[in-house]
C-alpha cells in the first residue's frame, strides 16, 4: 500500500488529473442539475404520491407503505452514489467534492 501511495505521489498532477480542475461556483449540492431533477423530472412522482393520499378510494396505509418503499429505493441508490462520488473525487481529482472538501479553485 505504501508503494502505491509513493508511486502516485511521484506522478505529475498534470498527468494524473489530465489538467481538470474544480468548477468554481458549479460544484456541490444543490446545483443546477439538482433543481432540474427535483423540480421537473420528479413531478410525476409527486403527483402519484399526492394521488395516493388525496384520490378516491383512499387507503392511507397502502399510501404510507408506497412512500416508505420510494424512500428506501431512493436511499438505496443515492447513498452508494454519494460514496462513489467522494471516492472518485479523492482518487482522480485530488480531494473530496465540495460538500465534504473545500470549494473549487
Amino acid at each position: 500500500m505504501n508503494s502505491l501511495i509513493a508511486a502516485l505521489a511521484s506522478i505529475s498532477p498534470e498527468l494524473l488529473y489530465h489538467g481538470y480542475d474544480g468548477t468554481e461556483g458549479l460544484t456541490g449540492f444543490p446545483n443546477i442539475g439538482t433543481w432540474i431533477i427535483f423540480g421537473v423530472v420528479l413531478v410525476p412522482i409527486y403527483v402519484m404520491i399526492a394521488a395516493w393520499f388525496a384520490g378516491a378510494p383512499r387507503d392511507t396505509k397502502t399510501g404510507g407503505m408506497g412512500v416508505v418503499y420510494l424512500v428506501g429505493i431512493t436511499a438505496g441508490m443515492w447513498v452508494p452514489m454519494f460514496f462513489l462520488t467522494v471516492l472518485i473525487g479523492i482518487v482522480f481529482f485530488g480531494g473530496a467534492p465540495e460538500p465534504i472538501g473545500s470549494p473549487g479553485p
